[in-house]
């Protein structure tokens, strides 16, 4: 039996749950899942149902407009794998990381391929039989090597993109070429400990807690809606060292964790937050 994840964003009113219903119980398809949120602030409501069956998208889709409010955003996304590409730097935690679960088959994802700007990880990415390209940006512009990277993906048409520690500021160019398709990674330390080596200036002010933040990439750096975080506490005798290795370890977690959620159709963007069902 087919599956397939219908999403819906509209404005609450009554009833909603049940025009739904009625139309997927009418086109004789079966609910396997359903999850909804209503943001009071707003009057914004949010679906996510799973459901079963044979059907015809344009018919089905057509059926639910009528009876939902007016400008609602309506998704349906047959349940299968997302083609993803990732693109990395030198840092080998992270990616390492996505490489292990995607070959355990962890991920529900295929892995196209991983683009860098230094060969530094080629060797590891081919141990998994995953194509490795190099496009280095020596002695040139950023928007001419941004250029060649956007043609390498477009190669491969992804449906996502993974931003394994790429140490690289995307223009605007390329968030607009790949709206809400970008996911990165960052230590939650920004803005506060920017620049060279947060961990050494984190562990220089003594803090508490390192943590790691996994968010849609935007115009603005790190400041795009946030899929999901976690922490953990460290405390005086930590070296930075130790607090690096912590750091890497939660940016493992907090990256996987977004990732599974947006191959899952589980995140819906509205103004600069997520909501997640």
């Amino acid at each position: 039996m087919k599956e397939y994840i219908l999403l819906i964003d509209t404005f609450d009113a009554k009833g909603l749950v049940y025009n739904v219903s009625k139309v997927l119980f009418a086109n004789n398809l079966n609910i396997e899942q359903n999850a909804e949120y209503v943001d009071k602030e707003t009057n914004k409501f949010f679906m996510r149902t799973v459901i079963s069956g044979e059907l015809n998208e344009n018919i089905l889709l057509k059926e639910l407009t009528e009876v939902l409010p007016k400008e609602s955003t309506l998704k349906l996304n047959k349940k299968s794998k997302k083609n993803i590409v990732i693109l990395a730097t030198k840092e080998s935690h992270v990616l390492g990381d996505l490489l292990i679960r995607y070959i355990d088959g962890e991920l529900d994802a295929n892995i196209q391929a991983v683009i860098a700007n230094h060969d530094y990880l080629q060797d590891l990415v081919e141990k998994f039989n995953i194509p490795f390209h190099c496009i280095s940006a020596e002695n040139m512009e950023r928007e001419d090597h941004e250029n060649l990277v956007i043609e390498k993906i477009n190669e491969y048409n992804p449906e996502l993109i993974v931003l394994a520690k790429y140490m690289r500021i995307l223009t605007p160019k390329f968030v607009e070429t790949y709206p809400r398709k970008v996911l990165n990674i960052h230590h939650s330390f920004l803005p506060a400990f920017i620049g060279a080596n947060p961990y050494k200036q984190a562990h220089h002010r003594g803090v508490k807690i390192i943590g790691a933040t996994a968010h849609y990439v935007t115009d603005d750096l790190d400041e795009g809606p946030i899929i999901s975080q976690d922490v953990v506490r460290v405390d005086h005798t930590y070296s930075w060292q130790d607090m690096r290795r912590a750091g890497r370890n939660v940016e493992k977690v907090v990256l996987s964790n977004a990732l599974q959620l947006l191959l899952e159709d589980k995140v819906f963007v509205y103004g600069n937050k997520t909501v997640v069902l």
